[in-house]
């Protein structure tokens, strides 16, 4: 008998501690809406203490978690938490400009004298015979081609109509006579004559002989 009224002394004062706990609880933290829940180990003893969990330094008591149940659910989400890093993203580095191919520099150099006065003899820059543009337009793109129109009509490379590309020489009349510089879509670009200026023409104004490329 002696033995089980030690048992009942010891039960009595977890009792009692907890209920001490959970009163000093309450008070030092009032009017807390949650309640967590306050067990005795190895007994079926709890209670409800409002606002035990913001106890200073409750969470770092040794064994809280047998205590109050409520607080190993909290470490375990936070141990099991993983943080996702956001990687920077870069911005991607712009497309490199297409390279301007020959044929395309010559035009833009013939394009570019559009509104030059015709000079019999003259390869620019100020003024241009019609050779005298074909010539000076090749050099603005950095190839040197022969400077009259019959010596450019026989040493460039013929080619056919169906293949004629910008930047081509286009060849008029039999003595070769005349030559321009075709600029795409149907027109040329010439120095035609005394009175004119440079300008773009249907491909067609005048009868054309052969095609040349360098």
């Amino acid at each position: 008998m002696a033995k089980h009224r030690r048992q009942g002394t010891n039960t009595t004062r977890r009792i009692a501690g907890t209920a001490a706990l959970a009163a000093t609880a309450t008070v030092a933290v009032p009017g807390v809406a949650q309640a967590a829940e306050v067990v005795i180990p190895n007994t079926n003893y709890s209670v409800n203490v409002n606002g035990i969990e913001n106890i200073p330094g409750i969470k770092d008591v040794p064994n809280i978690g047998q205590y109050v149940p409520s607080f190993n659910q909290v470490q375990a989400q936070a141990k099991t938490y993983n943080a996702t890093a956001t990687v920077p993203q870069t911005a991607a580095a712009p497309a490199p400009a297409p390279q301007q191919s020959t044929g395309d520099k010559v035009v833009a150099a013939a394009r570019s004298a559009i509104g030059s006065p015709y000079g019999w003899g003259s390869a620019g820059p100020s003024s241009f015979d019609c050779s005298g543009l074909t010539s000076w337009a090749y050099a603005q793109a950095g190839k040197s081609i022969p400077r009259t129109s019959q010596a450019q009509a026989a040493q460039g490379q013929q080619v056919s109509m169906s293949d004629i590309q910008p930047g081509d020489i286009v060849v008029y009349y039999g003595g070769a006579s005349h030559v321009a510089i075709y600029a795409g879509n149907g027109v040329m670009i010439d120095s035609l004559n005394s009175g004119t200026t440079v300008a773009e023409r249907p491909l067609n104004y005048m009868p054309i002989h052969s095609i040349v490329r360098f």
